[in-house]
């Protein structure tokens, strides 16, 4: 089993075309960026050369979107190639995808969906998990994602699932604070205790980002700012996590720099009320 990733507590931006001058000509003040793996895995796609100019100058988180972790037919070989030869190129912070799932056989849905909770899905991602990191040779971090509907009788809860894959592969976490929200809204159930439910030590990474009020239900649409109650929720979230790195997530309707910064700014100050709080516990 890969060894853990190493504890960093730094604030970030996920890394957008629309800021790459931005990166290459200014001093960002961010501890580190994350983009989305396959943009610089497919011909055609994003220039490797961009990624490594600003790999030169902050630490890099991969994320991808379609490992497609909770296939029942495996996971696919050449994409896991592609995926090693550009964690051996950018040496990153984290790798990290979704517990979810997108394909099937030649079919590809583009969308990340739920798996359901039950031991036979359980064995599954854990199998597809240990496969992954062992052609990458490093611990995956595995983010929860939104959800809209429920898959088939769940045997145990999200967390339940969530943490029994952590025991069973040595995986690590990234904690979607908005995803967790947003489910949580959908679903009707208690977002503190996913919160209490997941296994703390295994969380190194957490994403903010804004949603959408659809007819019946919210839309994890990373369109906007982050909501007032995805912060409350963030900070209850660190209070029980410690230090953990930070980043603005937004891919729709994206704006200057400046505004992801100021939002992340409030993650910042948010950390340190918390930092705050322990050392006077400490005292």
């Amino acid at each position: 089993m890969p060894a853990s990733n190493p504890l960093f507590s730094g604030y970030g931006v996920g890394l957008r075309k629309e800021h790459y001058r931005d990166f290459l000509e200014t001093a960002v003040p961010v501890d580190f960026v994350e983009v989305i793996s396959e943009n610089f895995m497919v011909d055609g796609g994003q220039p490797r050369h961009i990624l490594r100019q600003v790999r030169e100058r902050h630490p890099v988180a991969l994320h991808g979107v379609s490992m497609s972790i909770g296939s029942a037919d495996g996971l696919d070989r050449d994409y896991l190639r592609r995926l090693k030869a550009l964690v051996d190129e950018t040496e990153p912070l984290f790798v990290s995808d979704h517990l979810s799932w997108s394909r099937i056989g030649r079919f590809n849905s583009h969308d990340l969906l739920p798996v359901p909770y039950t031991e036979e899905a359980l064995d599954i991602v854990c199998a597809n998990i240990s496969m992954a990191q062992d052609a990458l040779g490093r611990t995956m971090l595995f983010e929860n994602p939104s959800s809209y509907l429920a898959v088939g009788a769940a045997a145990m809860t999200e967390w339940e699932f969530i943490a029994a894959m952590c025991r069973r592969t040595g995986c690590e976490l990234l904690l979607d604070v908005n995803n967790v929200f947003v489910s949580a809204t959908n679903h009707g159930f208690d977002a503190l205790a996913f919160l209490d439910g997941i296994p703390a030590e295994h969380v190194r990474q957490i994403h903010l980002a804004g949603h959408s009020q659809g007819v019946d239900l919210l839309i994890d649409t990373h369109d906007r700012e982050v909501c007032s109650d995805v912060w409350t929720l963030y900070a209850r979230a660190i209070a029980r996590l410690g230090p953990v790195a930070t980043m603005i997530e937004r891919d729709g309707d994206i704006p200057a720099l400046a505004s992801l910064l100021d939002e992340l700014s409030i993650a910042r100050r948010l950390g340190a009320i918390d930092a705050h709080a322990r050392a006077r516990v400490a005292a």
